[in-house]
């Protein structure tokens, strides 16, 4: 028996003695008689009996404690792991057993393991996107549950299945996977985009950034990088008589074009361009360059350098044109002065965030790698696996091995004559940049 009932047992016979010394059952050895369980049941005192009835209770609550503390132990030494689900079982069962039972039966790190592999990103973010999307998706009458749905359409972002191969495997027809997808990749896309994807004019985000851009390329007011890359499509296209999809990599594709911050979180997202369009036309169609040139975004934070008033601006390669927003190398095969080689290297260390961004959003929706949607829905399909990026680097989900692009490859972009006031005041600004850094890095 436990000592706590050790103890209290001694306390009753205790007690038992001081109101009933004549019946005391630690009567001497030499008269047994006086001990007898029927001389302590015949005394005229209710004393003895009511020991025994205490004592008989505190047996029975202490072997009935030590039973159940023992189950506990046992159970707690070796956990019973929550049955696994069923190979291949992919219903809305299977799906509602393994998000409100057998998910939180795991620890948190385990939990999130589990759903990014299943669907690309953690359970709260998962559920994040789930509550932003279900109103739009309940109102849209589909016969499937909102997270069920979105679980689909994500499980295809993330592992690049094909209509057909998700259908058989939910037992559903491949239209309404098709379907599906495209209502749940136009509503990341439409809905949640202006709330994840945005030009950071805000105070406080316009100077953490220009900040953390300055910690990596010791350059002032960086405000973003700027890269295109082209998506591949898995399926040549058929409407396609001058080759105007294929990029110079050699497949069919859609140019995407990013900015990302020093987080490697995208601010604008355009895909308006085949894969056979340069880098530069692509940015002048975009609605960035027209914001940029009408000056629609005005960036208050203005420093001086050298006499130059400098606004917060966007960095890129060679491809881009230099303008008074858009700083570019001065070679792109280092063959300036010092002052220039040294911007450019800087530079560069700046816009490799954008090469990073790029690469982390191949790396977790593996749809991007070869696009299984049709041309129509290419575009959305992409911006909804921007969306999705941010939403996780801002959750600071863990970062994949990067997919990597080829090398960048083309020839300098060429200035148009509508550009010659923000190229000439670019040029003067550029080299102000270049000789400040230079200075202040030489003099260190």
């Amino acid at each position: 028996m436990e000592e706590a009932f050790m103890a209290m047992l001694s306390h009753l016979l205790h007690l038992q003695n001081s109101l009933d010394p004549t019946s005391s059952i630690f009567s001497s050895a030499s008269s047994p008689s006086s001990a007898t369980p029927s001389s302590l049941l015949s005394s005229s005192s209710a004393a003895p009996l009511l020991f025994f009835t205490l004592a008989s209770l505190l047996s029975f609550l202490a072997v009935t404690r030590s039973s159940s503390n023992s189950d506990d132990s046992s159970s707690s030494a070796s956990p019973s792991p929550p049955p696994p689900l069923p190979d291949g079982d992919y219903s809305v069962a299977a799906f509602r057993a393994l998000a409100n039972d057998h998910i939180w039966s795991l620890d948190a790190p385990l939990r999130d393991a589990r759903w990014r592999s299943l669907y690309g990103l953690s359970y709260p973010v998962f559920t994040t996107v789930v509550d932003k999307l279900k109103p739009f998706i309940t109102a849209s009458n589909l016969s499937l549950p909102a997270d069920y749905a979105v679980a689909m359409v994500l499980s295809r972002l993330a592992h690049g299945c094909s209509a057909k191969t998700l259908a058989s495997r939910y037992s559903l027809d491949p239209y309404l996977i098709s379907k599906i997808t495209n209502m749940v990749t136009r509503l990341l896309a439409t809905k949640l985009y202006p709330e994840f994807i945005k030009i950071p004019v805000g105070k406080r985000r316009l100077i953490e950034t220009t900040q953390g851009f300055e910690e990596l390329t010791s350059l002032p007011n960086i405000c973003g990088a700027i890269d295109s890359t082209p998506v591949k499509l898995k399926r040549r296209t058929k409407l396609n008589p001058r080759n105007i999809y294929g990029c110079k990599y050699g497949y069919d594709a859609v140019l995407l074009q990013v900015v990302a911050d020093h987080k490697k979180i995208f601010w604008d997202v355009c895909v308006k361009a085949p894969g056979g369009e340069d880098d530069s036309s692509h940015f002048r169609d975009s609605l960035l360059y027209k914001r940029l040139t009408s000056g629609d975004i005005v960036w208050e934070k203005v420093i001086n350098v050298r006499g130059h008033h400098v606004r917060p601006y966007i960095v890129g390669d060679w491809c881009y044109p230099l303008l008074s927003f858009l700083m570019t190398p001065f070679s792109p095969n280092g063959s300036g002065s010092p002052p220039e080689n040294l911007f450019d290297g800087m530079l560069m260390k700046g816009r490799s965030v954008v090469v990073e961004a790029i690469g982390l959003l191949k790396a977790r929706w593996k749809i991007l790698q070869s696009l299984n949607v049709g041309v129509n829905h290419a575009p959305q399909t992409i911006v909804a696996c921007c969306v999705l990026h941010n939403l996780c680097q801002i959750a600071r989900e863990p970062e994949p091995e990067i997919w990597k692009d080829p090398d960048e490859v083309g020839s300098p972009a060429r200035v148009l004559e509508s550009e010659r006031q923000f190229y000439y005041y670019g040029q003067s600004l550029r080299q102000a940049l270049a000789e400040d850094l230079h200075q202040r890095l030489s003099s260190r």
